[in-house]
């Protein structure tokens, strides 16, 4: 039986739990394509996944990874877009296609929705396996690193900030976390909207490197109470639209921070589920809570054309090989980075662990 390596866990717990080893390649069937992975980019979610998630039943061992760039190694006999050598990225949503949410264009709410890495084996292997509908061509002049640190963030601020809160140009919107991939991505797609953009951290280094991409206000939270800053600075106003990823611990600010009839939307709850609810604030201002996840196929199109048109270029803070994921694992638990950590897998695996800052 063929074999490849990967990075991979027989049980649920702490990141000691992940071994780096040899396991059986994916089979490959009817309308899948099979990618030898170049590269691989990390995300909060393979923590959780790691840990074990409530509800979520996985086959043992798993691979986790949701996010992969490659070359097309195998297709089966019904795959027509694809050839054999193809370099390709992987958008990881996976959707039924038939249930009413599908049928309207919304698969980010198929009631089946699953995530590659998530809930089915994912991309920190030598090779991984997707629907030929979730791989688009690698644009030309985009390193695999850049196509792994693409999609799954990018989907999910484009559906945040252009679908759910509908930003305008002109528009104030303050990022909590500035240094996620995520909150990168909603401050990179924020500007190329026309939005003034404030964002948050405890490090000035990353606030640094959030003006650099052009954020016009940045706050450490750690010195400043971010909900006067922002309120001073818009002249008791507030912001338009607020993009909170962090949950328990920024919620409040945030309900602070939105002006009246305002929107606050979130994609995840890092620092926990269940904040102080502040439902007079809710009502008495008018605010939208606005839920998001992933995107759909047509959102995920969109935001893909500005990444081939070099309008949006994920930030890359760190490559390691894909022999040394526990020790990506730890700096992305740690919040060490800004932008997205990568892995380069494959025959790229033995480039070491230089750091490269993305641009």
């Amino acid at each position: 039986m063929e074999s490849m390596r990967a990075l991979y866990f027989t049980e649920h717990g702490g990141l000691d739990k992940l071994a780096y080893g040899d396991l059986p390649a994916p089979a490959l069937t009817a309308g899948m394509v099979r990618v030898a992975t170049r590269a691989a980019a990390l995300n909060r979610l393979d923590l959780f996944v790691v840990s074990g998630l409530p509800g979520v039943q996985l086959t043992l061992p798993h691979v986790p990874g949701s996010d992969g760039a490659g070359v097309v190694e195998a297709i089966s006999g019904n795959v027509a877009r694809f050839k054999v050598g193809e370099p390709v990225i992987l958008n990881p949503l996976l959707s039924c296609g038939q249930c009413e949410f599908c049928l309207a264009g919304q698969h980010s709410l198929c009631v089946k929705v699953k995530i590659l890495g998530e809930h089915a084996s994912g991309t920190y292997a030598g090779l991984f396996v997707a629907p030929e509908g979730n791989l688009l061509p690698l644009p030309a002049g985009r390193t695999f690193e850049e196509g792994a640190a693409f999609s799954l963030v990018y989907q999910t601020a484009w559906r945040m900030l252009t679908t759910r809160s509908r930003l305008r140009a002109g528009e104030d919107v303050l990022i909590h976390g500035i240094g996620s991939g995520v909150s990168v991505a909603a401050l990179q797609i924020a500007k190329l909207a026309g939005a003034r953009v404030f964002v948050t951290s405890s490090s000035d280094e990353k606030i640094a490197k959030a003006r650099a991409l052009g954020a016009d206000f940045g706050f450490n939270y750690a010195a400043v109470d971010v909900a006067a800053e922002v309120l001073r600075e818009t002249g008791k106003r507030g912001v338009d639209v607020v993009v909170d990823s962090v949950g328990a611990a920024t919620w409040m600010t945030s309900l602070k921070a939105v002006r009246r009839g305002g929107r606050i939307v979130t994609c995840g709850a890092t620092t926990g589920p269940n904040p102080e609810a502040g439902i007079h604030m809710t009502f008495w201002k008018q605010i939208e809570i606005l839920g998001s996840t992933m995107s759909s196929h047509s959102e995920y199109q969109d935001v893909a054309r500005l990444f081939a048109s070099g309008r949006l270029t994920p930030v890359v803070d760190r490559v390691f090989p894909l022999s040394e994921g526990r020790e990506a694992l730890e700096y992305l638990k740690a919040g060490k980075q800004f932008g997205k950590v990568v892995l380069r897998v494959g025959e790229q695996g033995t480039a070491g662990t230089a750091g490269t800052e993305g641009t």
